[in-house]
């Protein structure tokens, strides 16, 4: 039975797919740089990556609920996936010391990946 959540999810996870296929080639260019460099990028669009399973996880899991319970789940789902990559890259830059210009280079493509991945059939 093909319903808005089942389709809803398995755009998801195709999203999060295409993500870790171009995170991974990211961070390879970035070795050429060297290793902080390949693992920064490769935690900045692991934490979008994350967060966006997180988020589907939450907006997506609550089954069949009146309009303002399913609101309440995607505002709640992308709060959590902005918190989990503000966190990851606080953690990455300040506390590990990595580029952030690698950083935030994996969460850009990361993110313009997600848009691409959703948008296309």
């Amino acid at each position: 039975m093909l319903t808005s959540v089942a389709a809803g999810r398995r755009l998801a996870q195709r999203a999060i797919v295409w993500q870790a296929i171009a995170v991974a080639l990211v961070a390879s260019a970035f070795l050429l740089k060297g290793v902080p460099w390949a693992l920064a990028a490769l935690a900045g669009g692991g934490a979008v990556a994350i967060g966006g399973w997180l988020s589907s996880v939450i907006a997506l899991g609550g089954g069949v609920n009146p309009a303002a319970g399913a609101i309440a789940r995607i505002v709640v789902g992308v709060l959590a996936k902005w918190a989990v990559v503000v966190v990851v890259l606080g953690l990455v830059v300040g506390v590990g010391g990595l580029p952030p210009v690698a950083a935030m280079t994996g969460v850009i493509v990361a993110l313009v990946t997600q848009m691409l991945a959703m948008a296309s059939r």
